[in-house]
């Protein structure tokens, strides 16, 4: 076994959703989750089959998002793997609804911070072990940086 560390590229002004499901059914239903969620966001996914025509399916409302997806599905390489990026919406707006979809396993990030993916390589395939999501911490919060945090949850309205 090899492990490797895959780039992954977020496109200007999104986010993206890196988890792992079972079935072919997940395009479906992540695009339903998407489309049901929050009107007015652009998406596009991809997921990665691990049998039959191992095939990379896609779906999405945005073709650059789609398009991205599928780039960075091929680039991850690793069986049931999807990938969804999403603009006008975030994360903590969908991810409760794509843990709650039937076919998803698990969820290795959510972010828009600069991100790695942990990819083991072995004579069978591939499979995503973890992330690495952003930086490391530099510190700890002292009380200004607290103040700031409180600040910027109200100002962005998840906070009153």
């Amino acid at each position: 076994m090899e492990l490797k560390l895959v780039p992954v590229a977020i496109p200007e002004n999104a986010n993206v959703i890196i988890g792992q499901s079972h079935f072919i059914k997940t395009v479906e239903d992540l695009y339903e989750i998407m489309a049901t969620s929050v009107p007015g966001s652009s998406f596009g996914l991809a997921f990665n089959e691990a049998s039959g025509a191992c095939l990379v399916r896609a779906e999405g409302n945005d073709d650059g998002l789609r398009a991205a997806a599928i780039d960075t599905a091929l680039a991850l390489g690793a069986g049931h793997t999807f990938v969804l990026y999403l603009r006008n919406a975030y994360p903590i707006n969908v991810l409760n609804r794509i843990k709650d979809c039937p076919e998803v396993c698990r969820v290795f990030c959510a972010t828009a911070n600069p991100l790695q993916a942990v990819v083991a390589e072995s004579e069978q395939g591939r499979g995503i072990v973890g992330v690495i999501d952003g930086s490391s911490p530099q510190g700890v919060e002292q009380e200004a940086d607290r103040e700031w945090r409180v600040g910027f949850l109200r100002k962005i309205g998840y906070k009153r």
